[in-house]
């Protein structure tokens, strides 16, 4: 019961919190309520992309990869700091002079209104039917587990998934529909505290009960135990070999912190550039500390069940319900579920952005007022949260969560990327380059992922199989080395894109030169320490890299 009592607390608390610093902002303009008025600051942006990124497909993904790969898995939390780095110093200093509301904005101006929509639609089928099934589906388990919610309430797992999939989807539509942006960025910051505090007491207390009370002791303990699990470079057969860093990893960072509506959306509603820019490395700061909650709890949990658990997923809130005091449990659990609900609406709430801006403003009403378009983008909302909460509970045998969702991404991602890059590189690729980027970089992620990569693994194995090869470790390094690493695969259909951008661009180029207009939106003066900061997070970077070596 306390458990209960202090979950509603503190959730009831971020509500409230919220309501008061967001009752007087107007939100009957799109840029109000897309934007939170253009009116966010540094700390806010900081908070609110660090909740955005961190809920329980990554928390219990990650944790379940480093349970089985160890420290190698990190580079989804440190290299992401010199991704947002990149994207404060170049990307959002192009966005703000633009004066966008959205990503696929620039794109209408660069190259044509075919091209923006072509990669609103991509981004829409990406949220609804893969990214916000998964937030709904993994929040689920974890609340589902921590509350015990089959034995309390007498149901199923699967019911008590159903439960649980309804309830956080209709408060985060709730939060993401009728709040608007500044609501979901308000009580994503307090959240992020709470997240924070949370997320490191569970290694804490991990550390602790493996030392006998003594901190120092338990981490000595599991890196002589294990010294193979705290190596940052990954070997072959681990989810991520080192040598992908210089391949697709970064290019996958770059899109999601760079060009991805649901993150991006938060530094473009800053109130000038320098509020974006510290907002941007303030979190790309924070995010060097990210594996300390998303990776060392998965190697804790090897340590502590001696590496016997049946699904690796299942390390995170096992370690939640073994170390952390019960009085802690509900506060950590309000913390989660602000987590969940916060990957949720945003990406409801850039979704609702996309499909009002770009799609029924500029295809089904043109007269639209901003009021209009606000409301229509609400009953979106509304409608693709639905979608949503019906798909979740049936994703429940889609594997790893975690790498699920990272290798579907790449249908969008790298094309997307490819265009916008190329858009702000050159002035005179015309827009039919850009269609045929964003169709190619698809189709040809599609087949090679799909058609192609089981058909090699398959045909790799059958042959070991033949041979006689039965050992475990031999048949996995086969099945990796049977066809390129899906990152690889990214790093080469963006260089093929680029390519074929480039040379239609010079066989039949722009009748001019494309010239990105200021539109005085925001001050565009940028933050005078933005370069040294930026600097020192990516010397930080490669110290933590060369120390785990």
């Amino acid at each position: 019961m306390m458990q209960i009592l202090t979950f509603l607390g503190f959730t009831i608390l971020v509500a409230v919190i919220s309501y008061f610093a967001t009752r007087n902002t107007e939100e009957a303009s799109s840029d109000g309520y897309f934007l939170g008025g253009r009116s966010l600051t540094a700390g806010v942006i900081a908070g609110s992309l660090l909740l955005t990124n961190l809920s329980t497909e990554q928390i219990v993904g990650l944790n379940g990869a480093s349970y089985q790969s160890g420290l190698s898995v990190m580079v989804w939390e440190t290299l992401a700091a010199i991704a947002m780095v990149v994207t404060a110093l170049f990307l959002l200093p192009r966005y703000l002079k633009g004066g966008l509301t959205t990503v696929p904005g620039f794109l209408a101006k660069r190259f044509d209104t075919t091209t923006k929509t072509l990669t609103s639609v991509l981004f829409l089928s990406g949220y609804a039917i893969v990214l916000l099934p998964v937030i709904l589906y993994s929040g689920s388990l974890a609340i589902s587990g921590m509350f015990k919610i089959p034995e309390l309430l007498n149901v199923t797992h699967t019911q008590s998934i159903w439960i649980c999939v309804w309830g956080i989807g209709i408060i985060g539509a709730i939060y993401a529909v009728f709040g608007g942006l500044k609501a979901v960025a308000v009580s994503d910051s307090i959240n992020a505290i709470g997240l924070l505090a949370g997320g490191i007491l569970i290694p804490i207390f991990g550390l602790l009960l493996i030392g006998n009370g003594n901190i120092l002791e338990g981490l000595n303990s599991i890196t002589t135990a294990h010294p193979e699990k705290f190596k940052s470079m990954g070997g072959p057969t681990d989810p991520v070999p080192f040598y992908t860093i210089f391949t697709g990893m970064m290019l996958v960072q770059l899109f999601y912190w760079g060009t991805n509506q649901q993150i991006i959306q938060r530094a473009l509603g800053a109130k000038n550039l320098e509020e974006g820019q510290k907002g941007l490395l303030l979190g790309s700061f924070v995010k060097i500390l990210g594996p300390l909650i998303v990776v060392l709890p998965g190697i804790i949990a090897f340590h502590l069940f001696e590496g016997k658990l049946e699904n690796a997923d299942s390390a995170y809130p096992m370690l939640v319900n073994k170390v952390l005091p019960d009085a802690f449990v509900g506060f950590f659990a309000a913390v989660l579920f602000g987590a969940i609900l916060s990957s949720f609406n945003s990406v409801l709430n850039s979704s609702v952005t996309l499909f009002g801006i770009d799609v029924y403003k500029e295809h089904i009403n043109k007269e639209a007022t901003e009021n209009t378009i606000v409301k229509y983008g609400k009953i979106f909302g509304v409608i693709l949260a639905i979608v949503a909460m019906f798909i979740a509970p049936l994703i429940a045998n889609a594997g790893s969560l975690f790498d699920y969702l990272q290798e579907i991404n790449g249908i969008y991602s790298i094309p997307i990327l490819t265009i916008i890059v190329v858009g702000y590189l050159t002035k005179r690729v015309p827009a039919i380059a850009a269609k045929i980027g964003l169709v190619s970089g698809c189709l040809l992620y599609i087949i090679s992922q799909f058609f192609m990569q089981p058909y090699f693994v398959v045909t790799a194995l059958e042959k070991a199989s033949e041979r006689g090869i039965t050992d475990a470790a031999a048949l996995a390094l086969i099945e990796v080395q049977a066809y390129p690493h899906f990152l690889d695969v990214m790093a080469i259909l963006f260089v093929l894109n680029i390519a074929i951008m480039l040379l239609i661009g010079k066989i039949k180029p722009r009748a001019t030169d494309f010239i990105q207009e200021y539109t005085q939106q925001v001050d565009i003066k940028p933050w005078k320490h933005v370069k040294v900061a930026g600097l020192g997070i990516c010397f930080i970077v490669i110290g933590i890299y060369v120390y785990f070596a």
